[in-house]
């Protein structure tokens, strides 16, 4: 009887059951329909507070200045080296802000340089300085530092002062180095960057060294031939570098050799991280996808969601990395107005929600691909595949649509940073940025000059804009990249990477390698770059040009005595950081700042004050 009436209520509890299941879907359906009108509308991300904001001009304009006078002299021959050697080291001192001046070394004079601390010399042969380079080993006895950019040629003069620069013998001809070793800690991530030269020549003396002379690199072969030694001579330091490369990426290596003078040095830094990533959010990327289809068997669209950014994402969170995006609105050839608008934006939510929510920032790159630039502009034969706008009033109206495209998706953002298409930027083109969009407060474009490039520095400009060149790129990861991060880290203490989404798509960027490699290998820098530097600041773009603005607009005036390193800030505001070598002591304690260990002999200081006493032990 009892199962009889279970029988008889049986259907009434599955309709009661079978409706409460049909509420929970609906409410489900209802919750992911708003989930998705959220993101559509773009307000469901978190923006990441900024660490660092651009400061006002009028700050720096109302900071306490130096009055210095040159501290060094910096002695060139008037020939090729001589040429090539005196623009590497006045590019050198003046970002390490060192005060020089310049001396030709035809007709140089002892009192040209004697009430200078340091002497740099880009001289092949010491026989254009006459006697004067006697007086210049006088001075050097006697307590002056000096450094040897170039290596002089054998005989005359250098055989008469080789003994002063530990030289015991030297070959006739240069050698081809095409691989570094650094028999000791000397520049940031020797020890973990394989570092090869990129296009090796005849650049080096083999030389054989007294034991009095401290060898930080040599070449990495059987015989390894000493690039970089330091020795004391007297009461004074020489520090030689014999490398003879002299591009714009080597900066780093001669401003470590500079430092190597006199017991410590220290020089300004911009103490700062940051990725790039271009073409994103954007459509799809062009291309066959040939190797996607290969490795993944599927199309590009659902690569770069399934795939490529799920694993930049982990890479990020794993490094607490906040990307900076740059904006296409759309591939096209348009460069007329009208400019027609892109109405699927799905993407561009998914993709600029989910690094916002990363932490990242979002930037300018482009209406579309077509760098800023009118019919007048040299591509140098580069760039068949790309058109000159027909105006500059088509130009402004491609920045102005992009500008409401972008507040139309992303409403918090501010969108202060541009990069420009292929790192092109026409005269025209930045003027107009600066003119008529005051939000853009900085340029990232690229670290060395090519053809047609937009090429820069770390610095602002003087109509105010920042500059903040990108210094490596892709994914290839190449010996040109480790080259050029160790420099730059030791040389400014900062690291610049930028990426394509459709690199994947492009053989000449990697893509027959295969995305699981091409990730591997920028993976495997990374890693190498937080080994290196595991507290270096992980800043956005706009981040990066406000540490960019302080560092440049910093002067620096330093002496040792007693016991105790002196450092006197200019144009101080808030903050500043700065690399200090300590070649024959070590810091004990710091007032004004804060002084952290990076590697053997190299402090990183944190000042928080313009006057800063390191006690020296």
């Amino acid at each position: 009887m009892q199962n009889s009436t279970a029988a008889a209520k049986r259907p009434g509890g599955q309709r009661r059951f079978y409706f409460i299941r049909m509420q929970i879907i609906f409410l489900q359906f209802i919750l992911l329909v708003a989930a998705l009108y959220a993101v559509q509308k773009g307000i469901s991300y978190h923006p990441r507070k900024a660490e660092l904001t651009v400061a006002d001009e009028s700050m720096f304009e109302a900071a306490d200045h130096l009055e210095q006078q040159p501290e060094c002299a910096l002695i060139w021959q008037s020939d090729l080296t001589g040429e090539e050697g005196r623009k590497l080291m006045a590019d050198v001192l003046s970002q390490m802000k060192v005060p020089y001046i310049e001396c030709p070394a035809e007709g140089i004079r002892a009192e040209d340089f004697e009430g200078c601390k340091s002497v740099v010399l880009a001289v092949s042969d010491l026989a254009s300085m006459g006697e004067t380079a006697m007086d210049l080993m006088d001075w050097l006895e006697n307590g002056g530092h000096l450094m040897l950019a170039v290596m002089p040629s054998k005989g005359g003069f250098l055989d008469m002062i080789s003994d002063k620069l530990g030289i015991v013998g030297m070959s006739d001809t240069a050698s081809v180095v095409r691989k570094l070793r650094f028999p000791r800690e000397f520049m940031i991530g020797d020890q973990v960057f394989p570092i090869q030269i990129t296009d090796p020549y005849e650049s080096s003396i083999d030389v054989l060294l007294d034991s009095t002379c401290e060898v930080y690199i040599e070449s990495d072969d059987e015989a390894a031939i000493p690039l970089v030694w330091r020795r004391r001579t007297g009461k004074g330091t020489v520090s030689v570098s014999n490398l003879g490369f002299m591009d714009k990426i080597y900066r780093g290596f001669y401003g470590s050799v500079y430092s190597l003078l006199g017991d410590g040095f220290a020089w300004p830094v911009i103490n700062g991280s940051t990725f790039y990533i271009d073409d994103f959010p954007a459509p799809v990327p062009q291309g066959e996808g040939e190797y996607i289809t290969r490795d993944y068997n599927m199309n590009a669209r659902d690569f770069m969601t399934q795939i490529w950014w799920p694993d930049i994402v982990e890479l990020g969170e794993k490094y607490k990395i906040p990307f900076t995006g740059l904006v296409i609105e759309q591939y096209s050839d348009d460069v007329k107005q009208p400019l027609p608008a892109n109405e699927d934006v799905s993407r561009f939510h998914y993709f600029g929600k989910s690094l916002l929510d990363m932490g990242g920032e979002i930037g300018f790159h482009g209406y579309n691909h077509m760098p800023l630039v009118l019919e007048n502009f040299d591509y140098y034969g580069e760039y068949d595949e790309y058109t000159p706008w027909a105006s500059m009033g088509d130009m402004e109206a491609s920045i102005t649509e992009l500008n409401r495209f972008c507040a139309s998706l992303f409403p918090n953002e501010q969108f202060q940073v541009y990069v420009p298409p292929s790192n092109i930027l026409s005269d025209e083109g930045r003027r107009m940025l600066k003119e008529k969009y005051p939000q853009i407060k900085v340029i990232a474009s690229t670290y060395m000059p090519d053809t047609a490039a937009y090429a820069q520095e770390f610095e602002v400009a003087e109509d105010g804009m920042i500059e903040t060149p990108r210094v490596i790129s892709g994914y290839i990861m190449s010996d040109f990249v480790y080259l050029s991060a160790l420099s730059e880290l030791t040389f400014r203490y900062v690291n610049t990477h930028f990426q394509h989404p459709d690199d994947v798509l492009d053989e000449d960027r990697g893509a027959d390698l295969g995305w699981a490699e091409m990730y591997s290998r920028l993976s495997t820098y990374v890693e190498r770059l937080y080994t290196a530097v595991p507290d270096i600041r992980n800043l956005t773009g706009i981040e990066l040009a406000a540490a960019v603005q302080r560092y440049d607009e910093l002067e620096v005036a330093q002496d040792i005595a007693d016991g105790v390193m002196h450092i006197r800030l200019g144009g101080f505001v808030d903050e500043a950081f700065l690399l200090i070598r300590f070649n024959d002591c070590s810091p004990a304690a710091a007032e004004g700042g804060r002084i952290e260990k990076i590697q053997d002999g190299l402090w990183l200081l944190e000042a928080d004050s313009p006057e800063i006493r390191i006690t020296l032990e």
